[in-house]
């Protein structure tokens, strides 16, 4: 998977529902995705809150960019703050992203691994997580010539991929190399947002601050299915 800025629940259901979690270092950023960005809730609607980047060739890996000299994570702070004060759990919660935002290695790589991995070890995910590029296989390959290479490497059995990939992969494909392929959809989950119409599929950093632990823990093995 390639490696988000806060992503939404469903990443994490992946990450806590499988052996191993393999995240791409060595693939291209992405304009418009979700590497450097995701979306919070902010007077009752969605908004962007991103990591501003240094500006770099478009063919530079993931692991090769660098979040821009100016970037300043009291603000993104303070945009959060402004947005979740009231909320129930943002105390905690808000401590815990000062620790991710206040990260001192602004390579976007280790950045945005670093705040997966502290979110999962709030929410008591030990699922192990590896970078695609200590993997000894030809890393020329793209897509899903990439990814059974990885499932060779790995000896894996099963892969799962988001929903999002079902017309991209091809079970066939999959089951001659003697895995199973499966597609993870996340089950729509409404809670309360303060007392605005509820807006879904935010930042891990919504869901957080609106559930506990507890609440978060269940969505994480049952908010989700197998197609």
């Amino acid at each position: 998977m390639q490696p988000y800025f806060m992503p939404y629940i469903g990443y994490f259901q992946l990450i806590a529902n499988t052996d191993l979690f393999i995240v791409y270092d060595n693939i291209k950023y992405t304009k418009r995705g979700w590497i450097n960005r995701n979306r919070i809730l902010r007077d009752g609607k969605d908004v962007i809150l991103s990591l501003p980047l240094k500006t770099a060739s478009d063919s530079l890996f993931v692991a090769d960019r660098r979040l821009a000299t100016d970037f300043d994570p009291h603000k993104l702070l303070s945009q959060i703050k402004n947005a979740y004060r009231r909320a129930p759990f943002f105390r905690d919660i808000f401590c815990l992203l000062e620790d991710i935002l206040l990260f001192n290695d602004h390579n976007l790589f280790q950045f945005t691994v670093n705040s997966i991995t502290k979110i999962c070890n709030h929410l008591s995910i030990t699922t192990r997580i590896r970078v695609s590029s200590t993997f000894a296989i030809d890393h020329s390959l793209r897509a899903q010539d990439k990814i059974l290479a990885l499932c060779d490497e790995t000896h894996a059995q099963v892969y799962v991929n988001p929903i999002g990939g079902l017309d991209l992969y091809s079970k066939l494909a999959f089951a001659e190399r003697g895995v199973e392929l499966r597609f993870m959809r996340s089950i729509p989950f409404e809670y309360q947002q303060f007392k605005a119409p509820f807006v879904p599929w935010l930042s891990i950093i919504d869901v957080m601050m609106f559930n506990s632990s507890e609440t978060i823990g269940a969505i994480l093995q049952s908010g989700w299915k197998y197609e």
